[in-house]
């Protein structure tokens, strides 16, 4: 049935993308600024909130625990367990990793033009929560349903986010623990674990808690995110656990620039955190 589960991830993620799609071109933003903020820029890393809100964006976009959850995908296809069928495996699990990737980019992405376009020297620049920009995205866009395909997006998220998180738990607890239960068992445990401490926030903080933990997870997500990648970089880069698959070593000095540049980040915005909270 794991095919089934890929199929209705598949329909969220291009329902995702298509109401964002939607929402990117009722809101008709100017191409050149869009261009122009993909380039990195200094302010990002010298400015304390705007690298907190960048390292969540990183969190979400790459997710460490999906790294585990496309590696175990190849394991579940139907192909020969001799040398071409694991070239072919991997070939192919490297373009849906990737397609999976430039999704959750173009997802990202779209969400922050949106807010930019719609709110940004429109009056609205305090906008901040999700609730807020629902109920303006039609009246400030002049588009019937731009609110509406806001709403499904959001849901179709959920849905995604909660089938994947389940299953690369899964993977994890038997992969990593040995851990077998029962399906129901695992789904109520894993539901239990990540539903309750947003309530418990919603119900001290309200909705702008919410959105406060729901950032703040994202960030969590980015700092876990170097316990994934350096073991996959270390592991794929061994010829004796890959043999002739092993990474080339254009790859790999690649690989190892950008898990520095992750570190390095992370690291920097725990040193900013910590003397911030000291010297205030």
């Amino acid at each position: 049935g794991f095919r089934y589960i890929e199929s209705i991830v598949a329909g969220l993620i291009f329902l995702i993308g298509g109401s964002f799609a939607y929402e990117l071109i009722v809101s008709n933003p100017v191409i050149n600024d869009v261009l122009g903020g993909l380039l990195p820029k200094l302010e990002i890393v010298v400015n304390p909130e705007m690298l907190y809100i960048s390292i969540g964006i990183l969190g979400a976009t790459v997710m460490p625990h999906n790294l585990y959850l496309h590696s175990c995908i190849v394991q579940t296809r139907a192909y020969p367990r001799d040398i071409e069928g694991k070239r072919m495996a991997i070939k192919f699990a490297t373009l849906d990793s990737t397609a999976a990737l430039l999704f959750a980019f173009f997802i990202n992405a779209a969400i922050l033009i949106l807010s930019a376009a719609a709110f940004h020297g429109t009056g609205h620049q305090d906008v901040a929560d999700i609730n807020d920009a629902y109920h303006l995205l039609t009246p400030v866009l002049g588009a019937a349903m731009a609110s509406t395909f806001f709403a499904i997006a959001l849901l179709a998220s959920g849905q995604n986010s909660t089938l994947t998180g389940t299953m690369a738990g899964q993977i994890v607890m038997e992969g990593f623990l040995n851990i077998r239960l029962r399906p129901w068992i695992r789904r109520l445990s894993t539901r239990l674990i990540a539903i309750i401490p947003a309530v418990i926030v919603a119900s001290l903080y309200g909705e702008s808690g919410a959105g406060s933990l729901l950032i703040f997870s994202q960030v969590i997500l980015s700092l876990q995110l170097s316990f994934a990648v350096v073991p996959l970089v270390i592991f794929t880069g061994d010829k004796l656990k890959m043999g002739q698959f092993v990474n080339k070593l254009w790859l790999s000095i690649t690989a190892w620039i950008v898990t520095v540049v992750i570190i390095g980040l992370n690291v920097y915005l725990l040193w900013q955190t910590i003397t911030r909270w000291i010297f205030e």
